[in-house]
């Protein structure tokens, strides 16, 4: 299905508007606006401005470098090599390199006046203000991605809850029919929430962080305790009494994962099945007592589990 995005659709009209404006205020090569205005066009906020920055910085100092060597040694091919071997350098130093290409067309305009006076340069000057100005003018609108990201919440929450159940369904039953496709679903859920979060994080100038992103974050280290103890949990052999117990505490679980904080009830639940795990009789096998064991590390990476998510605050507004 064809589809426009946002981005494609602010670059033609700002690429269209800078062209407009630079050839209404009677500009010189005023296409060369359009070509800043798409270049300074950027996925965020934070990192159009950054870019529109670095190409400033870079075309200014490529109007002195070009005054300087083309009115100094002359208008010849050779000058501009010689003057980008230096140029490009300097750029980097000043960490503006990201402007080289825009920097070049204005000193190709410079090179073909053949004789660089102050008209010429207020007209280049003019060519980067306008380009520039265009491109952050369309860049502040940037659309919200609330909505994807709750979606995002919802789906992984969901993938949780559906690991979790078949985590209980083995310990009552020692089923193994499960597929696992949820595992490498549930990473890239993840992985794409993780992204969609920083980026809106770059479209507010004054945060670093959002609610969104640090929740991610607190899934994917719970996520990371989920991949590290399902072996664990497959390799029980046989079903105990304590595995029923532990089944019932993962169904509760299961049936509470939201972006809510109330992991302390659990850990207070965790800490009383301890002392019931404690007070019981010592297993009469081998197999038993290796059943038991992992059972107790398990309850060991839950318990981390949950710590994990003690320290998220919640999001105001959950789904």
């Amino acid at each position: 299905m064809f589809k426009i995005g946002y981005r494609t659709l602010k670059t033609a009209l700002g690429t269209g508007l800078s062209i407009y404006l630079a050839q209404l205020f009677g500009l010189h090569n005023f296409v060369s606006a359009g070509i800043i205005t798409i270049l300074c066009i950027q996925v965020t906020k934070k990192r159009s401005l950054q870019a529109s920055w670095s190409r400033f910085v870079a075309c200014c100092l490529a109007i002195l470098f070009s005054y300087s060597f083309f009115e100094m040694i002359g208008y010849h091919p050779v000058v501009i090599s010689l003057m980008l071997l230096f140029f490009i350098p300097t750029t980097v130093f000043l960490k503006v390199n990201e402007g080289v290409v825009t920097s070049s067309v204005i000193i190709l305009h410079l090179y073909m006046s053949e004789g660089i006076t102050i008209p010429i340069i207020w007209n280049e000057f003019l060519i980067i203000i306008t380009g520039i100005g265009v491109a952050l003018l369309m860049n502040l609108y940037m659309p919200s991605v609330d909505k994807q990201l709750k979606q995002y919440q919802q789906k992984i929450e969901d993938h949780f809850s559906i690991i979790f159940k078949e985590i209980e369904r083995y310990l009552l039953t020692g089923d193994q029919d499960w597929t696992g496709k949820e595992i490498p679903e549930t990473h890239r859920l993840i992985h794409e929430a993780k992204t969609i979060a920083y980026r809106d994080v770059q479209n507010h100038f004054l945060r670093h962080e959002n609610q969104y992103y640090r929740y991610f974050k607190m899934r994917e280290k719970q996520f990371d305790i989920i991949e590290r103890v399902l072996p664990k949990i497959t390799s029980i052999s046989m079903t105990i009494e304590q595995g029923q117990m532990i089944a019932e505490f993962i169904h509760d679980l299961r049936l509470h994962i939201h972006p809510g904080n109330t992991a302390h009830k659990y850990l207070k639940r965790l800490v009383e099945m301890r002392e019931i795990f404690e007070e019981m009789e010592l297993p009469a096998t081998r197999e038993e007592f290796e059943a038991r064991a992992a059972l107790f590390n398990f309850l060991g990476e839950m318990e981390q589990y949950l710590v994990i998510k003690s320290y998220f605050k919640g999001i105001k507004s959950p789904v």
